[in-house]
């Protein structure tokens, strides 16, 4: 049984998880689960207390009802993310094998019936996270959930835009969403699917079995190429996504 008062997270002692775990099974509503999230993985920090919630997230994460499950499997994910940094909790992958085999197993059922976009490309990068990737598990969403990446040239190291969606598809040094349409930008230059490599091929591939035709079509620029206004150096975008 896990003693909460020898943990941590965000705000001290973690004696109050219990009673906050008990809250979310009881009740429905974000509130709770923000608590959760605040606590766990604030700001993407995680603590001991963070990887001793996954017995009880891959519990959840099976529940009958879908918006508990996702949610567990959001905060899972973020909270795995983040296995790298120090927390006290020691190696989680040794010590929670069959817990992240859970959870991988079900966010993999569940990205097939995602509700919309935004639900979906977050399952992905949970997907990510239990796996064990590096990079894309944090900065997938950030992006594509987003519509925009900001980086850097790696010439000039001017900040720039990496546009993908309503707006376009284009890099800019400029403001673009305030803008009156006077921007100087320069269009992003997709991959094609044939050409696709590593993680950008496994995720467009994924994507495209699931129905997610508008995601595998936005990874498409995400592991193509930019150029940047400023000096006109050519670029790959996920190279510069994973130098941040």
């Amino acid at each position: 049984m896990t003693d909460w008062s020898r943990l941590s997270h965000a705000y001290g002692s973690a004696e109050d998880i219990p009673a906050l775990l008990a809250r979310i099974a009881s009740e429905r509503g974000s509130g709770p689960w923000d608590e959760l999230w605040s606590a766990l993985c604030h700001q993407g920090s995680v603590y001991s207390a963070s990887f001793a919630a996954l017995p009880w997230l891959a519990d959840m994460a099976e529940n009958e009802d879908r918006g508990q499950a996702v949610n567990a499997l959001g905060l899972a994910g973020a909270i795995m993310a983040g296995a790298g940094q120090p927390h006290g909790a020691g190696d989680v992958r040794t010590r929670y094998p069959a817990e992240i085999a859970t959870l991988l197993a079900s966010v993999n059922r569940r990205l097939r019936t995602a509700a919309d976009r935004t639900e979906y490309i977050h399952l992905l990068e949970s997907m990510l996270a239990f796996e064990g990737v590096a990079g894309w598990s944090e900065d997938l969403a950030w992006g594509i959930g987003n519509e925009e990446y900001e980086i850097s040239c790696p010439e000039c190291e001017t900040d720039l835009f990496i546009v993908l969606g309503e707006h376009g598809f284009f890099c800019t040094g400029e403001d673009y969403a305030l803008s009156d349409g006077t921007v100087e930008t320069r269009p992003l230059r997709p991959a094609s699917p044939t050409s696709l490599e590593g993680i950008g091929s496994r995720l467009h591939d994924i994507a495209l079995t699931d129905g997610q035709h508008e995601i595998a079509h936005v990874l498409t620029h995400v592991f193509g190429n930019a150029t940047c206004p400023d000096c006109e150096t050519d670029f790959s975008v996920a190279d510069r996504v994973s130098a941040r």
